[in-house]
């Protein structure tokens, strides 16, 4: 008998969001839906102001939506008021940006602990877990290092051990290698691969670039703030 499907981590149905500009109502998302299972790389691609960051954001509980739903491992996040997604995402997501968001003057290993810092965690667990991370990423070397010692690639793997050392099942990168080179950003792009596949993470991409874009294991594609295209 084949085996069950994997519950999705992520689902969204009928996800709607519109801004207010003035007199101006903008749609930046219409009637979405979509169902993302553990353990898979799914990129959202589309061009500006297609919604694709909107959606990020939404799924990360950074933004809440106009109108339907979104769960994550069950929970309807945008039902949580702002102490309890605060709490949600510290524990639920690893967020990864364009932009590295390091603090100069912290070491990579002190930028790393950060969000243990929100938990009961004793300091040796906090340690430890850190470098867990950063071995991971390949920095266990470097920890002692602040950033401006660190290569751009270098700083983005930190900024994804930081995302990590929480153990969230989620980890959301908004154009993670927009401000890489060729090769740093294919190493970037090779560890979100690899958290996928040998840590069971969920990751989900925003990207404009169809090369990163193939690192991934589904390709969601949005034109107008709808969904237009779901390609493996």
């Amino acid at each position: 008998m084949a085996a069950p499907p994997p519950v999705s981590i992520v689902v969204v149905r009928d996800l709607s969001k519109i801004y207010r500009q003035g007199d101006i109502n903008v749609t930046a998302l219409n009637s979405v839906s979509l169902d993302i299972a553990p353990g898979e790389f799914v990129v959202l691609m589309g061009p500006s102001g297609s919604g694709k960051s909107t959606l990020l954001h939404i799924i990360a509980g950074i933004d809440q939506p106009t109108s339907g739903s979104a769960k994550v491992q069950g929970i309807d996040i945008a039902r949580l008021n702002q102490s309890q997604l605060a709490d949600w995402r510290n524990q639920n997501v690893g967020f990864v940006f364009q932009s590295f968001n390091l603090i100069p003057v912290l070491t990579a290993a002190e930028n790393v602990e950060l969000p243990l810092l929100l938990t009961n965690l004793s300091r040796k667990e906090r340690r430890l877990q850190t470098q867990t991370a950063l071995e991971l990423v390949g920095l266990a070397d470097r920890g002692h290092h602040r950033p401006d010692q660190l290569s751009g690639g270098q700083q983005q793997r930190a900024a994804i051990a930081r995302a990590l050392v929480t153990d969230p099942a989620l980890i959301v990168a908004d154009e993670p290698t927009g401000n890489l080179d060729a090769k740093s950003a294919a190493d970037v792009l090779e560890i979100l691969q690899s958290l996928t596949r040998t840590a069971g993470k969920t990751v989900v991409m925003v990207t404009h670039d169809p090369k990163s874009a193939a690192y991934g294991s589904r390709s969601l594609h949005l034109e107008k703030g709808e969904l237009v295209n779901d390609a493996k």
